[in-house]
């Protein structure tokens, strides 16, 4: 028989030990907050981690002062290095500055030598007019050309016209500059765009060296009295064979601009330093 009375007292003693906590299961929620509160738990590893991380804050502070110290010392190297930089730039500055020196001494050198000791006072000029439809009587623009030439004081060795033809023209440049008389010819005519113009290409072969400033000049100068027509012209000059050859516009306008502002004032110059000079033995 079954002895209730005994059974629910013994239910009650096992319901009441169910209910007290197991200190060796892990599982209730609890048993975190009564193991993180315990001040002994697991206080080796705690003051191990605490030492560790003392001697790691005191490593890093160790290691940011060699740093510091590292940092000054490559901020030193910097200025040092700085400093012999700024003094290369200084002997730079300076090497500059001799050169600069030197060179002006070379310019002033240049200067005090006389480039015009060779110019000719006067010179002897032959004029070449290249037309096919007038004579010389009735040539204005050549007429031009020596009233401005013999006004300077210059002489003319010949004057001649020739056809618009590039043999021609070519033939008779080339005829004059080997003429031991002559010290610089100009031509007038045949300078434009029309199919007879053929100046500058007969006589463009002939030169050793162009001067490409004349033609520059010359149209620069005509702009002023004609506007941009001055692009029709093709004026040229040039040294053959040691004489200077300047090829004017066949107009009697373009002849005396041409002659007055452009070949008189360097015409003297330029047949002195062109010619051939004999070696001295």
């Amino acid at each position: 028989m079954v002895d209730f009375q005994s059974r629910d007292t013994r239910r009650s003693r096992s319901d009441s030990s169910d209910d007290e906590p197991d200190a060796s299961a892990g599982g209730d929620g609890n048993d975190g907050e009564v193991n993180g509160g315990d001040p002994n738990y697991g206080s080796e590893e705690a003051n191990g981690s605490d030492a560790s991380g003392g001697d790691h804050e005191s490593d890093a502070s160790d290691e940011g002062h060699e740093s510091d110290a590292s940092d000054e010392g490559h901020e030193s190297d910097a200025s040092d290095e700085g400093h012999e930089s700024d003094a290369s730039d200084e002997g730079h500055e300076s090497d500059a500055s001799d050169e600069g020196h030197e060179s002006d001494a070379n310019h002033e050198n240049d200067a005090s030598h006389d480039h015009h000791a060779e110019d000719l006072e006067t010179v002897s000029a032959a004029i070449l007019t290249v037309s096919s439809t007038r004579t010389i009587e009735e040539d204005a623009s050549g007429n031009a050309i020596v009233e401005v030439l013999e006004r300077e004081g210059h002489e003319i060795a010949t004057r001649e016209l020739v056809n618009d033809d590039y043999d021609g023209v070519q033939s008779a440049v080339d005829s004059l500059v080997n003429r031991g008389d002559v010290d610089a010819v100009v031509t007038t005519g045949g300078t434009g765009v029309s199919p007879d113009d053929v100046t500058p290409e007969a006589v463009r072969p002939l030169f050793e060296k162009q001067l490409p400033g004349f033609g520059e000049t010359f149209r620069a100068l005509s702009r002023e009295e004609i506007g941009t027509r001055a692009i029709a012209t093709r004026a040229l000059a040039g040294i053959a064979d040691g004489v200077p050859v300047f090829c004017l516009p066949g107009s009697e306008a373009g002849a005396r601009l041409g002659t007055e502002a452009v070949i008189e004032p360097e015409v003297g110059h330029l047949a002195g330093l062109s010619r051939p000079h004999e070696t001295e033995e």
